[in-house]
């Protein structure tokens, strides 16, 4: 079995872990209602994606 041989120091621990940081989603502006919303996603909103309407939503 592998077994460490000397104790990772605390910067070394964190060096490897600041890739784990969580990031906001990224934003777009819907072209349709002029609302934000993620890219290469249906618009919550307004329900279109590429300029057809994907889901159908009461007003």
């Amino acid at each position: 079995m592998a077994v460490p041989k000397k104790k990772i120091s605390k910067s070394r621990g964190g060096q490897r872990a600041s890739h784990h940081a969580l990031r906001a989603p990224s934003l777009a502006i819907c072209p349709k209602c002029q609302e934000p919303r993620q890219p290469h996603r249906v618009c919550p909103k307004c329900g279109w994606y590429k300029d057809r309407e994907v889901v159908a939503k009461e007003e």
